[in-house]
């Protein structure tokens, strides 16, 4: 059962993972110039040093626990939660937008749910119905509206996005519920060190994409563009990686799967005011509804969780 001090503090880590998280969405805009895959490797090459460096005083402590086992976990959830993921969701922002990205990729409460539930574990899946469709409709809203305004990007360019949206849906529902389950399996690292072992591994998978991205790129860049590229590269490395990811272990320890992974609309939620504020624009009407049916779904979702009603439905 969950208890009301796990909720609240686990609700309160998934609000603020989200707040960080918000802004991976905006990072392709910024580094436009850039390709997708140039931002990943920038990203993660950045993640991996900045977490190697967090990780410098307790190393030789913690590698004595790692085994081959970690290392292979820890290099297959970076392959598929950060490297893919962030191809995928970079091509949907700057082939459709943040709108469209954020919004598809916001039905990650869904997928995790579904995917990640088991009996006796959190909140019966059917008591979550209502909610979940909640949060569907609003993914149904903003396909509605991305493709009504299709026709400023062109038609092909928001089926592109829409297809990287797809792939980091799919990618991060599988990282979600597996890391989940390697967490509350692995009570020899805490979340913050699992966060930063998570980084290393990134870090050293990136090295293997930095040449096809670099290399083979036939366009220059200015000094400014490259200080930019790093600024940002580091920024989301450090806010979204380092400090996002270990809120959401912890909230992944703390609240069962049926819940944490609900919690993820509030990187929905900030990634689009992050990216209507860089639009200088306010959202259209179905973007709204879609915000307002997602939050709902999940503040359902949460006060069914809560330890009063919990009790009440399995007696």
């Amino acid at each position: 059962m969950t208890t009301s001090r796990n909720l609240l503090l686990g609700l309160l880590c998934g609000v603020i993972a989200g707040a960080f998280w918000g802004g991976v969405f905006l990072a392709p805009k910024l580094l436009a110039d850039f390709t997708p895959l140039q931002a990943t490797a920038g990203r993660y090459l950045a993640y991996g040093l900045a977490a190697a460096v967090l990780l410098a005083p307790s190393w030789k402590a913690v590698m004595a626990r790692m085994d081959g086992r970690d290392w292979r976990d820890l290099l297959l959830l970076s392959l598929l939660g950060n490297l893919i993921y962030y191809v995928g969701l970079a091509l949907a922002v700057q082939s459709a937008g943040v709108a469209l990205a954020s919004l598809v990729i916001g039905l990650l409460p869904v997928t995790i749910t579904l995917v990640g539930s088991r009996p006796g574990e959190g909140t019966p899946l059917r008591r979550l119905i209502w909610p979940l469709a909640l949060i569907v409709a609003g993914g149904v809203c903003i396909n509605l509206d991305a493709f009504a305004a299709a026709g400023r990007a062109g038609m092909s360019r928001t089926l592109v996005g829409l297809l990287g949206a797809l792939l980091a849906l799919t990618v991060w529902t599988a990282y979600a519920v597996w890391n989940a389950r390697r967490l509350a399996a692995t009570p020899k690292f805490n979340s913050h060190e699992w966060s930063l072992l998570t980084g290393v591994a990134t870090g050293l998978l990136s090295l293997v994409i930095v040449v096809p991205a670099f290399a083979f790129d036939g366009k220059a860049h200015a000094a400014s563009a490259w200080g930019l590229f790093w600024g940002v590269s580091f920024a989301v490395a450090i806010g979204a990686s380092v400090i996002g990811n270990g809120l959401w272990n912890a909230a992944s320890r703390l609240l069962p799967l049926s819940l944490s992974g609900q919690l993820i609309v509030f990187e929905t939620v900030f990634a689009l005011l992050y990216g209507f504020l860089h639009e200088g624009r306010w959202p259209r009407s179905l973007e709204s509804v879609a915000m307002a049916l997602m939050l709902a779904g999940v503040l359902w979702s949460a006060r069914l969780h809560a330890p009063g009603r919990q009790a009440l439905h399995q007696a």
